[in-house]
């Protein structure tokens, strides 16, 4: 991938942000006395900009009212928004809606990329997005066990769809196959441009199977056009006769999942990260953040930043001995 040289993309933001604030230096104790940024790192109607958008509109009242601005900055795979994010002020000002490709895949795919996962303060966890692995309803894969099996038995025969090869799509199915005790080459991946026809290869027959954001594969489940092998990380409501990864047998699935998260650059002020610990226990209780969680197929996560750290530490660990394994890094 080749990535836009990001310190003049991070100056021009911060630069035009300020300006149409009217920012200027204040104590972190103040904090927030001006409106907020929230960098999104990828485009309009995506998981990361309706998760960021939600927080943004509810987080405001308990920040007393103080405007946050939600502002896309798309390009690299979610790279330019983070690394924008990462050369700002660490001041609280400007702040990034990190997903799983900017924090885990991408850190563990891209040894040139011009972050590293830890190099950002991490405020808080905000949603898993959950995943399926699924079939066309014609299949006579009616289980994870039956898929796996076949797979075993005829090396190289069936094949998946992805949006790519350094891509969740690409990296749950392979990870699926390690666990079941496979190698990487007995199914192969069929790669597409976008998540959505990850969907559409499995419903025209193109491909056998595939693992996708549930968003795509709940309304075909739904219509009896695709047949749902088992869910991660647990049962969710809109499908609660599909099993959960490890009631399928695969509990270690349970790790592949999309998720959001808010963060800063590296070295935001204790006040700071204080004032937003505040703010995520106070939206854990919110009526309107919980229903407009629920609206974008959210399963709420928020958890202090320590364990945030934790959480994305470990996503970024497996992504890399996963791309080890499936010899992606470059």
């Amino acid at each position: 991938m080749v990535y836009v040289k990001s310190k003049v993309l991070a100056v021009s933001a911060v630069v035009v942000f300020a300006a149409v604030s009217g920012a200027y230096a204040q104590p972190a104790a103040q904090y927030p006395s001006r409106p907020i940024m929230f960098v999104i790192p990828f485009a309009a109607g995506g998981d990361s900009d309706l998760s960021g958008r939600n927080v943004a509109q509810t987080a405001s009242k308990y920040l007393n009212n103080t405007p946050i601005v939600s502002v896309n900055r798309v390009g690299a795979s979610g790279a330019i928004g983070a690394t924008v994010v990462k050369n700002a002020a660490p001041d609280g000002y400007t702040l990034l809606v990190g997903r799983i490709a900017t924090h885990a895949i991408l850190p563990a795919v891209e040894s040139k990329l011009a972050y590293k996962w830890n190099e950002f303060t991490m405020l808080s966890l905000i949603e898993l997005n959950p995943y399926i692995c699924f079939v066309r309803t014609e299949s006579a894969y009616r289980s994870a066990a039956d898929l796996i099996g076949a797979i075993r038995r005829e090396p190289g025969k069936l094949n998946f769809s992805t949006s790519g090869v350094a891509t969740s799509q690409n990296m749950a199915a392979q990870y699926f196959m390690t666990l079941a005790g496979l190698t990487k080459d007995h199914a192969v991946g069929i790669h597409y441009k976008g998540g959505g026809e990850v969907t559409v290869a499995v419903l025209g027959g193109q491909v056998d199977f595939a693992c996708n954001n549930a968003p795509t594969v709940i309304p075909q489940v739904k219509a009896n056009r695709l047949r749902a092998l088992f869910v991660t990380p647990t049962r969710i409501p809109d499908l609660p006769g599909v099993p959960g990864a490890r009631e399928a047998g695969y509990p270690d699935m349970e790790k592949i999942v999309g998720w959001t998260a808010l963060m800063g650059p590296g070295g935001l002020p204790k006040a700071v990260v204080g004032k937003w610990a505040d703010v995520f226990a106070r939206l854990a209780k919110d009526p309107d953040w919980q229903a407009g969680n629920a609206r974008i197929g959210g399963i709420v996560a928020i958890r202090p930043q320590a364990e945030t750290e934790n959480y994305v530490r470990e996503q970024y660990e497996l992504y890399s001995k996963l791309a080890t394994a499936l010899g992606v890094r470059q």
